[in-house]
């Protein structure tokens, strides 16, 4: 059986590219998510104060990605953190990440410090999922 052609997926709501990508793509169920940055589609390249903040933004493009391709965080099964601050941030970074999944729910995790970011965020997310079959 012939594998399924992969879907490049922009999502028409979703944020605006800093760079040449599409929002996810898919190929076989799995959707492999680009990292998302702390601004919003209503200001793109505007950033909020403080890791908190950046944090629940780039949570909030990642939902609006998935939901944008019929999905949700309970999909998700990997996640990948880059924090430009990695010794201050941490602590707070996850504070906030927490919340959004149950504790019984988590997926797995890689967590980064890196030395820059595009808009000179603090933090970018990329995540992998996969359709329920």
């Amino acid at each position: 059986m012939p594998d399924a052609p992969l879907l490049f997926h922009m999502v028409e709501s979703g944020p605006r590219p800093v760079a040449p990508f599409s929002h996810a793509v898919e190929a076989d169920g799995w959707i492999f998510v680009t990292g998302q940055m702390p601004d919003t589609p209503q200001s793109p390249g505007i950033l909020p104060v403080g890791i908190e903040a950046q944090t629940r933004n780039v949570m909030a493009n990642l939902q609006t990605v998935l939901a944008g391709i019929g999905l949700g965080l309970e999909h998700v099964v990997m996640v990948r953190i880059y924090l430009t601050h990695f010794e201050t941030d941490y602590a707070p970074m996850n504070a906030v990440y927490a919340s959004y999944f149950p504790e019984r729910r988590r997926p797995a995790r890689t967590c980064i410090g890196t030395t820059g970011l595009a808009y000179n965020a603090r933090i970018e997310i990329d995540m992998v999922a996969r359709r329920p079959a």
